[in-house]
């Protein structure tokens, strides 16, 4: 071969090696990503004309189902019976928006094979099964409702959980939104309302916001020293008002700069019973940044704990931030300074706490079904974590259970119940405190644990505290479920 046609033959190879690699990349690699493209006209219409199955609570309400579209035949639109009260967990599926929620997490087995894609088409005729599955969440649709009017529409969230087997009973965000209003013409402009909304109401409370959890925290530093042996229940402290921080102009005082107690002295267990703030500035101190810093990493700080939804990560600063700073160690373990927490991470907490030291994965789902409703799959407990010992876990609970009997925790008793809690105030930057409750009941056969925040005071304001806004929430909330499980029927 001359030189003039093997230089033609190397273009015509090239050039057909650059058409090759083009279609390789744009029917292979970026195939998901133009398939995935909202602009993608095709992919819009495969989608609004394919049904989408249930999602439905424990106790069998529908809370998402496809229904036809009255204009268009062909089509289907989402719809959301309870409007706002599942907006974060069960999230939305909107043609213009995406996914979220539950629907985003399992949109592979809500979605129906029924279109005409190369792979629906080749499924359906080898047989396969192409109609929608549906879920089925662990959620009480009663306990739910009566966990949202408790929270009276106040800006936080309530996250019900039970110990044994890490289901999640019950979890609400306050303010929330409509979901429907992302279906159909008007989604747009809803849309644009729901970004602008001062109140943020898309963002979830319970998961995806995080504060500081003020004396709540106090129960993971009793851990600590429970597990360090640094102090038990009877360690006795200085009782005063007051301490000043060491190598600092900062002084932490008592809530209304009050005793602990009778006397010089007070134990570790009146202490926490009281929410005594000189106390555990000083445990903390005694016990150091590393055996702080661990015990709340064990329960789940600082590292992403599963959840079928996304989960905002509570934090603590490392132990090495404390190293020449005493004073930001005891303002930490109050659940204050640098500290955050969401409302799911404590209500983990309490979790633990309350099954004897173990940490039982926390989950949404709990069956799938076929469309013909026969079971396809379903979440079996799985232990996550052990925070503690059995033998602190007990003695944690029966200081937790003084805490309702005696302490800052008295709204949240229930009669002829033992319940166990820690109340927590936490200063905002932006307003009045925070308010937290976390506890779990019955202490003898715990069967819910419960965080409750109401952020920046609720309707109380500047007045709030954990024991005045946050206990009577989870005593409402606490008290119908055992009502519910204990005579489920309606």
């Amino acid at each position: 071969m001359n030189g003039p046609l093997r230089r033609v033959a190397v273009a015509l190879f090239v050039v057909f090696m650059i058409l090759v690699l083009n279609v390789t990349y744009w029917q292979v690699i970026a195939a998901d990503r133009l398939r995935d493209d909202p602009r993608n006209s095709r992919v819009l219409l495969t989608r609004t004309g394919r049904e989408r199955g249930l999602i439905i609570s424990a106790d069998g309400e529908i809370l998402a189902r496809s229904i036809g579209d009255p204009i268009d035949s062909q089509r289907y639109l989402r719809q959301y019976p309870y409007e706002g009260l599942y907006a974060h967990t069960v999230g939305f599926s909107s043609l213009l928006f995406g996914g979220t929620g539950i629907e985003r997490a399992f949109a592979e087995e809500l979605t129906s094979g029924r279109d005409l894609t190369v792979a629906g088409v080749i499924n359906a005729l080898l047989g396969g099964d192409v109609r929608a599955q549906s879920v089925q969440l662990t959620l009480n649709h009663q306990l739910q409702t009566i966990a949202s009017e408790a929270l009276a529409g106040q800006t936080g969230a309530v996250v019900a959980i039970n110990p044994a087997t890490g289901e999640i009973l019950a979890m609400v965000s306050t303010p929330d939104f409509d979901p429907n209003r992302l279906i159909g013409s008007g989604a747009p402009q809803a849309w644009s309302d729901l970004q602008e909304d001062p109140t943020r109401p898309l963002l979830s409370r319970a998961t995806g916001q995080s504060y500081p959890p003020g004396s709540t925290f106090k129960s993971i530093v009793a851990t600590a020293a429970l597990e360090t042996g640094e102090a038990g229940p009877d360690t006795l402290f200085p009782n005063t008002r007051s301490i000043d921080l060491p190598n600092s102009t900062a002084t932490i005082e008592n809530f209304n700069a009050s005793l602990c107690g009778a006397g010089d002295q007070v134990t570790l267990e009146e202490s926490f019973l009281r929410s005594c703030n000189t106390t555990f500035a000083l445990l903390g101190m005694d016990l150091g940044a590393e055996a702080v810093v661990d015990a709340a990493q064990s329960f789940g700080f600082n590292r992403p704990v599963p959840l079928e939804i996304p989960l905002l990560t509570s934090a603590i600063p490392p132990a090495d931030t404390f190293a020449n700073s005493l004073a930001a160690l005891a303002q930490t373990s109050l659940g204050e300074r640098d500290v955050q927490a969401t409302a799911f991470q404590m209500a983990l907490v309490a979790s633990a706490i309350a099954n004897d030291g173990l940490l039982m994965e926390p989950h949404l789902l709990a069956r799938i079904f076929d469309a013909d409703s026969t079971l396809e799959s379903e979440v079996e407990p799985s232990v996550y974590a052990q925070p503690l010992g059995a033998g602190t876990a007990v003695v944690l609970q029966q200081m937790m259970e003084r805490v309702v009997t005696q302490g800052t925790g008295t709204r949240a008793q229930i009669p002829g119940v033992r319940v166990a809690g820690k109340t927590g105030t936490s200063e905002s930057a932006t307003g009045p405190p925070h308010a937290w409750f976390i506890g779990f009941a019955p202490v003898e056969r715990p069967m819910m644990a419960i965080a409750v925040v109401v952020a920046s005071g609720g309707d109380i304001g500047e007045s709030a505290t954990g024991g005045s806004v946050a206990a009577p929430i989870a005593r409402t909330v606490i008290e119908a479920w055992l009502n519910i499980a204990l005579d489920p029927a309606p």
